[in-house]
């Protein structure tokens, strides 16, 4: 029988209802039947097809509230870790489950007051965090059954793998494990193949209708001069559409936001220098359509799902063309429309061949 949300307990199918989930993702049709079994899971699926639910569910399903704390999600970052929180949160309302997460930035005292004066039953955090309150006995993993490494190709390029081994050791081994990225290359094989079990099952989701619908436009300047009064007539095109400017470095964002607001565009800034509560107030701002436009590092180009960004402008060119997918993808989500543009001077030659190839080769094996 083909899975739907029917099969599930009352109390989940009531906040899917609430969350507007009328039927299952095909990360989710394919995964969740196969986790309620019981069985480990390495799963490719792009951030926006649904993948939090995907593994959320099924452990939300097993999960009761007076077992304590039986699941850990790591994640690379604070803010999808923040954003991961918040859906698994509303998914298990109705069980009354408490799903917490840790992350640096924040006073680490704070957290271990925390982890003391309540029973959590998820806890989602990034690596360096959770390590640190293991370390310092504030976060007890031995009862934990079910483990979750989300985004884990960035992971590894995060270079976070010690800690997330690290981690792992203090997880019983009798556990159930999820690992979730957008590419597999054979770095995340190796680490499934040394971290689930033997009969672990490969979930690949490539669906056409949930692959962004991304019109790509280069936009070819003479000099990087000429940038920023092409940027303000592309925003003065799309301005009633969310969109997000990729640049750089912390500096050029800082800059490049000021220039914008001087200009009177509604405008924030999201890049590494800000304090945890900046970075999650400017989010904020842009989620809720107060400011439309977002000047971002590349500490935002991955695994944010915003919804609504209508236009992403690549105002530098990254060197690395994943960045280049993974920045251009925070636009098209789930099978609707979205428009990338990127400003390339002489200098970009190299970085645009480097991008042409890497698309040539996802084409080939049909990504």
């Amino acid at each position: 029988m083909e899975f739907d949300f029917s099969q599930l307990s009352e109390p989940v199918r009531r906040a899917l209802k609430d969350l507007g989930f009328e039927k299952p993702t095909p990360i989710q049709k394919e995964a969740i039947p196969l986790a309620l079994k019981g069985y480990d899971i390495l799963g490719q699926a792009a951030t926006g097809t649904g993948k939090t639910a995907a593994f959320g569910i099924p452990i939300i399903e097993k999960v009761k509230k007076e077992e304590g704390l039986k699941a850990l999600i790591l994640t690379p970052t604070r803010e999808l870790a923040i954003q991961v929180k918040e859906q698994l949160q509303e998914l298990a309302k109705y069980k009354g489950l408490r799903v917490s997460v840790f992350y640096g930035g924040t006073p680490v005292a704070g957290n271990i007051e925390f982890l003391a004066k309540y029973t959590h039953n998820i806890v989602v955090g990034t690596p360096g965090r959770i390590k640190d309150l293991i370390n310092r006995s504030a976060l007890d993993l031995s009862n934990v059954s079910y483990f979750v490494l989300d985004e884990a190709d960035l992971m590894l390029d995060m270079g976070f793998i010690e800690d997330v081994e690290e981690i792992i050791s203090h997880i019983p081994t009798q556990r159930q494990s999820f690992m979730f990225s957008a590419t597999i290359p054979r770095q995340v094989e190796e680490l499934a193949r040394k971290y689930l079990r033997e009969d672990y099952k490969l979930v690949r989701v490539i669906n056409a209708e949930l692959k962004p619908k991304i019109e790509e436009r280069l936009i070819r300047l003479s000099s990087p001069a000429q940038k920023l009064s092409e940027l303000e007539k592309l925003l003065r095109e799309h301005l009633l559409e969310k969109v997000i400017i990729f640049v750089k470095t912390r500096k050029d964002a800082k800059e490049l936001a000021e220039k914008l607001k001087a200009k009177n565009f509604k405008v924030v800034a999201l890049h590494g220098d800000m304090t945890q509560r900046q970075r999650e107030n400017a989010l904020r701002l842009f989620k809720d359509g107060k400011v439309r436009i977002v000047v971002a590092t590349d500490v935002a180009s991955r695994g944010l799902d915003i919804k609504g960004v209508g236009v992403v402008i690549n105002y530098h060119i990254p060197e690395d063309p994943e960045v280049y997918i993974h920045r251009i993808g925070r636009t098209g989500r789930i099978g609707n429309y979205g428009k990338a543009y990127s400003f390339a001077t002489p200098e970009d030659s190299r970085a645009l061949w480097r991008i042409k190839k890497l698309k040539e080769n996802q084409k080939s094996l049909g990504l």
